[in-house]
């Protein structure tokens, strides 16, 4: 099965609305010939804009994050619903700085997961280890429990619209970057748990993306991995260059 691949950026607390837009701008022209679908996570602030500003172009919009229910006392927070009405297209589930610092768990990724469904959004969802994890062997187990929880629930037809990130915590934003043949290896792990869970056909189809460190220069090795669809992209996605390179990484 040919799956398309995927060049996700992630902007994280980055660029104000009129900077978005500025920068969107400028990468409609770079990426409107690409073979990769390309989506840009943006700041919930930046949402309206940045979908009025690719309106007509190839580049499609993800939030980086979104709460379960779907209105209520919950200061702060937004919703499937609120994300939907907007347009937005993708949705960043359970980032391991999201784990770390907002403290999500595996069962919230599952509810989130569930309410993206739910209101017609396709979920990114982030799973990983810690350098500590990874240098005591736990990589596989840790992964594979990490997609079990997550999907747990869902149809066979909606785990085929859902994206696995797999980012190993120890590689975002520190330069360093999971070797390709680490990365396809654990990119491996998640498409196998995925057969085991949901069948050959389902497996085939999800995509499975590498994200940490991920730059021009290391694109293409990554991208041809044969368990690896595309990458989730950080710092670099805040690069116009940068990012253009990975978006056309095999042209």
């Amino acid at each position: 099965m040919s799956r398309v691949k995927i060049a996700a950026g992630n902007w994280k607390m980055n660029k104000t609305a009129t900077e978005a837009v500025e920068f969107v701008q400028a990468l409609k022209d770079k990426v409107a010939g690409a073979d990769t679908e390309v989506i840009t996570g943006v700041p919930f602030v930046c949402i309206p804009s940045v979908k009025k500003a690719v309106e007509g172009s190839n580049i499609k919009v993800a939030a980086q994050n979104m709460h379960w229910e779907e209105n209520g006392a919950f200061t702060g927070e937004v919703s499937g619903a609120m994300l939907a009405d907007l347009g937005v297209e993708y949705v960043i589930i359970g980032h391991s700085e999201r784990r770390q610092y907002f403290a999500e768990t595996d069962e919230t990724v599952n509810k989130k997961t569930h309410a993206a469904f739910k209101y017609g959004l396709k979920p990114i969802i982030c799973v990983g280890e810690s350098l500590t994890q990874r240098e005591q062997g736990v990589t596989s187990e840790l992964v594979r429990y990490q997609v079990k929880i997550a999907l747990l629930g869902l149809s066979a037809e909606q785990v085929k619209e859902a994206v696995i990130a797999y980012e190993p915590i120890w590689a975002i934003g520190t330069g360093k970057t999971a070797t390709s043949e680490q990365a396809q290896e654990v990119c491996a792990v998640i498409r196998k748990v995925i057969e085991e869970l949901y069948g050959k056909d389902v497996a085939d189809a999800i995509r499975i993306l590498y994200g940490g460190s991920v730059k021009a220069s290391n694109a293409k090795e990554l991208f041809t991995m044969p368990d690896i669809d595309g990458g989730l992209v950080g710092g670099a996605s805040l690069d116009l260059d940068e990012f253009d390179k990975i978006v056309n990484y095999n042209k």
